[in-house]
């Protein structure tokens, strides 16, 4: 059996919400965070510290009720959190461990546009989203980062288009996740 994963920290959080654009003024005027990029109008990466993203939000469809028990694609609230792991090959090797553990896999490995991250997104017990990622962009004064709008297609998903992923691919539709 592989080793287990070892975390280097906590990363970013993707929440769900009703109004892409209100909770983007939000947390830009409210909380001080600072615009990355979008994926049109689904997604949007903000950040307080280097990484390219500490928070990301996903637009859902209207009419999706406000409170629900268990976690399910489309409802308003948290998608995921995640863990930085250090490479490719320890993300890798967290999928195979997390297999090995009939741990469910949700998607990935991939890699993603808008940071350029790579990710493997699993479930907990209770059925939470928890991603590994690694090798995120960083923004700092040295490697500044102008905000664009990434097109909502499959590169902005996962720009290797499913070739590394470890379970079957989603039916593609448009970029739901981080």
């Amino acid at each position: 059996m592989s080793n287990r994963p070892k975390p280097r920290r906590i990363g970013h959080v993707v929440l769900n919400v009703r109004d892409l654009r209100k909770s983007v003024e939000f947390y830009t005027k409210m909380v001080g965070l600072e615009v990355s990029d979008y994926i049109e109008d689904q997604m949007a990466f903000l950040r307080c510290s280097a990484d390219h993203h500490d928070l990301a939000l996903a637009q859902i469809p209207p009419g999706h009720p406000l409170h629900e028990h268990t976690y399910r694609p489309g409802r308003p609230g948290l998608e995921h959190f995640s863990y930085q792991l250090g490479s490719l090959e320890e993300i890798e090797a967290a999928a195979k461990y997390l297999q090995e553990h009939e741990v469910p896999i949700v998607r990935g490995v991939g890699k993603h546009g808008p940071g350029e991250n790579l990710f493997l997104v699993f479930e907990d017990p209770d059925g939470n989203y928890c991603e590994f990622y690694a090798e995120m962009v960083q923004v700092t004064p040295e490697q500044p980062h102008t905000p664009r709008v990434w097109p909502n297609d499959i590169h902005a998903f996962d720009q290797w288009e499913f070739r590394r992923f470890v379970v079957p691919p989603p039916d593609w539709g448009p970029a739901k996740t981080d």
